[in-house]
């Protein structure tokens, strides 16, 4: 998962929390001002409800549209009224960055949340949160091509001992006998004269 995601899905994780950190009304009255301060900080510099920047808008949008295909005659009226009102709820996105600060202050210390703002409002923490994609895939590219290549060497490696090994157990073939006649022929002894010539008489003087 990219570093960018993955910070954005932490903050969302943490801004949907919320509702359990404000059902204890107790947490929200210990919770000091500038222990929230610090936690509204955090989350602004990491944009941690970003993701929910679309949430009204989208709203809006389906809405009009739904009343004007049920009323096409009333598409401007319908239009109009929608915008002025998204409008008029556009404020409560500040509840919103409530909630999220609470949820936020709920897991990290002020003094956390400090530093997680100084970081990411720096020129580092900002181009962390900017490029942080991009350098993530390069990585991810990288990790592909290391993968690939260790699991080649491996099966090459492997495939060779293994080779290596099997080849050493196999029985050795069987050394020919030394004694055995080339080519089927007769042995030397009582061998039958050449040319099928008949042997010479020493009988006859």
């Amino acid at each position: 998962m990219m570093l960018h995601k993955r910070v954005r899905r932490f903050s969302m994780l943490l801004a949907a929390s919320a509702v359990l950190a404000l059902s204890s009304p107790a947490f929200a009255q210990d919770v000091s001002e500038s222990h929230l301060k610090a936690a509204r900080a955090a989350v602004a510099a990491i944009h941690a409800t970003d993701t929910f920047d679309n949430i009204l808008p989208q709203a809006a949008g389906a809405l009009e549209a739904q009343l004007i295909q049920k009323n096409p005659d009333m598409q401007e009226l319908i239009g109009k009224t929608v915008a002025e009102k998204a409008l008029g709820l556009a404020s409560r996105r500040a509840d919103l960055e409530k909630e999220a600060a609470l949820a936020y202050a709920k897991v990290f210390s002020e003094q956390e949340l400090n530093d997680i703002a100084t970081f990411y409002s720096s020129a580092a923490g900002k181009k962390l949160l900017d490029s942080g994609p991009a350098v993530t895939r390069d990585l991810v590219k990288a990790a592909d091509i290391w993968q690939n290549g260790v699991a080649r060497d491996l099966a090459q490696q492997v495939g060779e001992t293994i080779a290596a090994a099997a080849k050493a157990a196999a029985p050795a073939a069987p050394a020919p006998d030394a004694t055995a006649p080339a080519d089927n022929s007769a042995p030397a002894d009582n061998s039958a004269p050449a040319d099928n010539s008949a042997p010479a008489d020493d009988s006859q003087n």
